[in-house]
């Protein structure tokens, strides 16, 4: 038993960081973010034993928090998204930033479900193009295009939500 806690602790530890800001952006909207940490840390712990390849713990994680969260889209017809926003922001001195983040979560929650993965491993969690490609089993042209698609509409989105905020009496 303690010798595979040690072995965990091992295997999370270095990919912490990067874990947490993939389950920020990911779990926006759906849930808070630190409940779907902790719930896919138990279920990681669980099936450590399918982890083959140590380099590779961080994609098994990315995995199983992408089904917790569609798990809880499947279960929840209805969320008060002011109630789970406020988890899901980190505690800002400056209610401008919080906002910005508010703001941009929302617009990443509208992308397409591939170009708003390549965004959140590429510019939150900081993977490469080439490891992004080999965790969602694509061509490195094809995460590129994504990320470029996904930038444009992510700019579009926050240009109109802009337009919209500033146009109110």
């Amino acid at each position: 038993m303690r010798e595979k806690k040690d072995h965990f602790l091992l295997l999370y530890e270095p990919v912490h960081q990067s874990f947490e800001r993939f389950c920020k952006a990911r779990a926006y909207g759906q849930m808070p973010f630190r409940d779907l940490m902790q719930e896919t840390i138990l279920i990681a712990y669980d099936k450590l034993y399918q982890v083959k390849d140590p380099d590779k713990f961080l994609y098994f994680l990315f995995g199983i928090a992408t089904r917790v969260v569609a798990n809880i889209k499947r279960k929840v017809k209805y969320t008060d998204l002011s109630e789970v926003a406020e988890h899901n922001l980190i505690d800002l001195p400056y209610a401008n930033r919080k906002t910005e983040i508010d703001f941009l979560y929302q617009a990443l929650a509208l992308l397409p479900a591939d170009q708003r993965d390549a965004l959140v491993y590429f510019e939150i969690v900081g993977l490469t193009v080439r490891e992004i490609a080999g965790y969602q089993h694509k061509t490195e042209e094809a995460v590129r295009q994504s990320l470029s698609r996904g930038r444009q509409k992510l700019c579009t989105i926050l240009k109109n939500n802009v337009d919209t905020r500033n146009s109110i009496p």
